[in-house]
């Protein structure tokens, strides 16, 4: 009975130790980027009635068509620095007979000079 007490301490003991996060002095750790790099540039050269190919073209190929929902392009771009937090930029364009109609994510296309009527930025 002693023995089961001492393992079910010793357990519970390590499982409270999983949420920390300690730095191995001396260990080197990379900087990782995953996916498509996505900036607020590349938003911003997309207008409502561009085709397809016009889109692929600003923001190349996306990272997910979806195969249940074509007109859906997502766009993610993760980028982890050692020590700091996780980045993350995520555009969705939505498009109607290929032609872009709408986007959501995490960049809202710039209202510079002209309005970009039919543009949405909502977190989907």
């Amino acid at each position: 009975m002693q023995r089961l007490t001492v393992v079910a301490l010793l357990c519970m003991t390590l499982a409270g130790c999983g949420g920390v996060r300690l730095g191995f002095p001396g260990v080197y750790r990379i900087d990782v980027a995953q996916g498509n790099i996505v900036t607020q540039d590349m938003i911003d050269k997309l207008k409502p009635g561009m085709t397809k190919r016009q889109v692929r073209f600003v923001m190349g190929t996306p990272l997910v068509i979806d195969t249940f929902a074509p007109d859906r392009w997502d766009y993610v771009y993760r980028y982890a620095r050692a020590g700091e937090p996780e980045t993350e930029e995520r555009a969705s364009l939505f498009f109607e007979n290929d032609v872009l109609t709408r986007i959501s994510g995490t960049l809202a296309p710039s209202a510079t000079g002209d309005t970009q009527a039919g543009q949405e930025t909502d977190e989907p």
